[in-house]
């Protein structure tokens, strides 16, 4: 076909521009009509661990109904609120994109319990971590080309999603892999394209777990009213629409909500921008801490919040339930496979494997199951598999 380059992008000079890409780490031929960024976004969204997020608990495991959130539909809230943030500040969508889709690929089935369970029983070989996870899938678990194992992402991407959350401590778990990373650079800030990613998880969950949370009854308008902002917000909604039904009051909540934080963030970013004087991505790399961030006043909101959801909706007795049954579910899988690798499928059994890496290919396989599989496999080679069905209000 004849070589149509992508058109170029009106991008601010402190963002991530993808044609000072450093490429990655197989070289390929650039692409006639994608970017490099594209094209990573695109590999993460036909990828086989970005499928198994449909079926992968948020808060609710995913045999509670269809209208709570899974990893895969929190994915994709945060891939929207990520790139409307990059939008306005013109940075790189698609590698905020690529960030925000990928975000949550080292996640176990039944969420943070299982990885719980996953680090305690690898304690003695390295551990377990989700982000340490993500960055294995995409360099080394995937096998989808003839060439290579992983996705083959540019060194941007896979800096983005190791640092979206910060530049990781010498101690941390990324420097635990197997071989170090030792060609990017993870001492410095994430560019703002990761920290816009990392934000907007944040953005997400706190709005879909206010619904989700509401949704199944664990949750109340009137605690949830302790939070001032919340209190604002169900205030001006009730003067607007008195009577409304519960449903709609719930979603206008949710709603505005996002507008205010997105907003917030657009500001204080700006702001933050402007008073270090940052110019290039390199600017932004040497700073010394994120400038994607909330003002002090939504700051304090969330962490407002965040104590509320902690205390009434991810600690509540009927969910801590779920989690210690779902967490007997991985613990005994594990057992079963580690005792008897022959039930692993056969691409998971090396011969040659030491103890170490015998142990860790059993837990890669199993992180990377989806809840469903994770309860078909228990009934399969243990029986007695619990129902997770979170109890209603």
């Amino acid at each position: 076909m004849q070589n149509v380059r992508p058109s170029p992008r009106l991008l601010a000079p402190y963002a991530t521009h993808p044609g000072a890409s450093r490429g990655r780490r197989i070289a390929e031929p650039s692409s006639a009509t994608r970017t490099a960024f594209q094209r990573d976004r695109d590999r993460i969204v036909h990828s086989s661990a970005f499928r198994r997020l449909t079926h992968k608990t948020q808060v609710f495991i995913s045999t509670d109904g269809d209208h709570f959130r899974t990893r895969l539909t929190h994915s994709l809230e945060v891939a929207q609120i990520a790139s409307s943030i990059a939008r306005v500040l013109s940075l790189d969508e698609d590698l905020t994109e690529a960030l925000a889709l990928s975000h949550d690929f080292g996640h176990t089935p039944f969420g943070h319990e299982g990885e719980d369970v996953l680090h305690r029983l690898m304690v003695d070989h390295g551990g377990f971590d989700h982000n340490v996870q993500a960055y294995r899938i995409v360099t080394r678990l995937e096998r989808r080309y003839a060439h290579y194992d992983g996705l083959n992402l540019t060194f941007e991407t896979l800096e983005g999603l190791i640092k979206h959350n910060g530049p990781p401590a010498p101690g941390d778990q990324i420097f635990l892999t197997d071989p170090p990373p030792d060609d990017l650079d993870l001492t410095r800030q994430a560019g703002l394209e990761a920290q816009t990613a990392a934000i907007s998880d944040d953005i997400a969950y706190n709005a879909h777990d206010i619904d989700d949370g509401l949704r199944s009854g664990l949750l109340g308008f009137d605690v949830l009213r302790e939070v001032p902002l919340i209190d604002a917000i169900l205030s001006e909604v009730d003067a607007e629409a008195p009577g409304i039904e519960p449903l709609r009051r719930t979603h206008e909540l949710v709603r505005r909500l996002l507008t205010r934080m997105i907003e917030d963030v657009i500001g204080e970013t700006v702001r933050r921008i402007a008073r270090a004087g940052i110019a290039s991505a390199a600017d932004v790399s040497a700073q010394p801490g994120p400038l994607v961030a909330f003002s002090q006043d939504m700051a304090a909101s969330e962490k407002a919040l965040k104590r509320i959801l902690f205390a009434n909706l991810y600690r509540h007795p009927g969910v801590l339930e779920v989690r210690e049954k779902a967490a007997r579910v991985v613990e005994e899988l594990f057992t079963v496979y580690a005792n008897d690798p022959s039930l692993l499928p056969e691409s998971w059994r090396h011969a040659q494997d030491g103890e170490a890496r015998r142990l860790r290919r059993t837990c890669d396989y199993i992180a990377g199951m989806t809840d469903r599989f994770a309860l078909v496999e228990h009934r399969r080679l243990v029986g007695a598999t619990p129902d997770l069905s979170t109890p209603r209000v």
